[in-house]
């Protein structure tokens, strides 16, 4: 298989910039983005004891799932909290049960027996709560599905083919993907994620579910709704290195940066934040690390990097787009993400990490990154509205 990378050249907008106007969360932090981006400025962690599943024979019994008070007690628990995040997010862009009744849906989830139920009982209760038509399309591409759903519904408004796109994820801590990823010695050992530091062991899984309504900005602006961030450009890249290894130089994290850039015409010292992928894995985080001082060369010693991962947790699927609605609510409040969990420097990483909170800045642009088993790496560029 080739390398390929998409997402460079000129995107062509007769449907205009397309930008955010809603964005529905929940998390660790509990239910909405204020609370989320209160918790990544600060490096507040939400990583508890695993209590859902036994997890007494597992080498890491630890992971960021939701409090008690978000219910998870019906019949579809999954399709009950991506429902309760398309919900905020709708009622956030204002958008009407008129609006909605043609309005594409794309969901984000896990591959298992259980799928098509959780997208039907989404579609069911998007049909009842906003007259969408249902679910247009599942995204199963781990952790890359929801980022490269967001990059499909941008593409999709900038061209004129659809005046908004919904985008939603979610993902639950199961035993089975708990008992995979503690066999595979992916899981931290001490309980704590800390991307890019010494002394990390691995990441840690969590609980999540985020939407976001991408629209055209003329269609926002005719509603009168309130851009919340612009998606700039876009880029996906496949370096197809091996099934679970990242390409030691980061190729693929590094030409999914370059298509994004190119897309939205920006210059790569123009970028202030980057939103990294950083899962807490040695070989991973050197990728990536490698990856942004080939497209950032020098001006990686200015430019602030964390990982909100090591506030929310790894959500597999429905991590790209809790990574996005963090970065999104730092964009607002000139807050940047903590790279929490910090115990010292790598000597082979030299980033500009963000490690002490709440850090201020109001950049003109940032950088939402997320690579998936396999090879596939995605590059989301945003501006503030």
């Amino acid at each position: 298989m080739n390398p390929t990378a998409t997402g460079s050249g000129p995107p062509g907008r007769p449907g205009g910039r397309a930008v955010v106007t809603g964005v529905g969360v929940l998390s660790a932090a509990g239910p909405g983005l204020t609370v989320l981006t209160e918790a990544a400025a600060h490096g507040k962690a939400g990583f508890g004891p695993v209590t859902r599943f036994d997890v007494s024979a597992r080498r890491t019994d630890r992971a960021a799932l939701f409090p008690e008070t978000v219910p998870l007690a019906s019949a579809f628990p999954l399709a009950g909290v991506v429902l309760d995040a398309i919900g905020q997010a709708c009622r956030q862009a204002g958008l009407t049960a008129t609006e909605g009744a043609g309005l594409p849906v794309l969901l984000a989830l896990h591959s298992d027996e259980r799928t098509r139920a959780t997208a039907g009982a989404v579609a069911a209760g998007l049909r009842e709560a906003w007259h969408a038509p249902g679910v247009t399309r599942v995204y199963t591409g781990a952790c890359v599905a929801a980022s490269t759903a967001v990059a499909d519904a941008a593409a999709l408004v900038a061209a004129g083919r659809h005046p908004r796109v919904l985008v939603a994820a979610g993902h639950l801590v199961e035993p089975g993907v708990f008992a995979v990823f503690d066999a595979g010695r992916a899981l931290a050992r001490d309980g704590e994620a800390r991307p890019f530091s010494a002394g990390r062991t691995g990441t840690l899984l969590a609980d999540g579910a985020a939407a976001v309504l991408v629209e055209a900005a003329p269609a926002a602006e005719r509603r009168g709704a309130t851009a919340l961030a612009r998606l700039a450009g876009w880029g996906r890249a496949g370096d197809a290195h091996h099934v679970c290894r990242p390409e030691p130089e980061g190729d693929g994290t590094a030409r999914a940066i370059e298509a994004a850039l190119a897309r939205a015409g920006v210059a790569p010292t123009e970028v202030g934040y980057v939103n990294a992928n950083g899962t807490g894995s040695t070989l991973a985080d050197h990728a990536e690390a490698r990856a942004l001082r080939r497209v950032f060369g020098p001006h990686a010693d200015r430019l602030p990097v964390s990982s909100s991962k090591s506030v929310h947790g790894h959500a597999l699927e429905a991590s790209a787009l809790l990574e996005l609605a963090v970065t999104i609510g730092a964009l607002g409040t000139g807050l940047l993400p903590v790279n929490a969990g910090w115990l010292g420097p790598d000597p082979d990483l030299t980033l500009d990490l963000v490690l002490n909170g709440p850090h201020t800045a109001r950049p003109s642009y940032a950088l939402s990154l997320n690579s998936a088993f396999g090879g596939a790496n995605t590059a989301l560029l945003l501006a503030p509205g």
